[in-house]
């Protein structure tokens, strides 16, 4: 066998490996996509959930800063 044979016996199988991969790899995609649904809405709605609590977060601190700061020009006033 030369070294050309040989090359293209190697080429052909990894041809044939990566055809049966992707169809045993879709057919477990298939069966598992219920669940990756309902996981991905999980975790979208978990993500709004945690964007809305950063907005409160988010106001509370411009609110004591924007406090503090007249506080403090309040006391430079006197």
């Amino acid at each position: 066998m030369n070294p050309f044979e040989m090359v293209a016996i190697i080429v052909v199988a990894v041809m044939i490996a990566s055809v049966l991969r992707s169809r045993y790899q879709r057919r477990e995609d298939s069966e598992e996509a219920p669940q990756e649904r309902a996981e991905a809405l999980r975790l979208r709605e978990e993500v709004k959930e945690l964007k809305e609590r950063l907005k409160v977060l988010e106001r509370i601190t411009v609110e004591k800063e924007n406090s503090l700061s007249r506080q403090i020009d309040d006391l430079r006033d006197r």
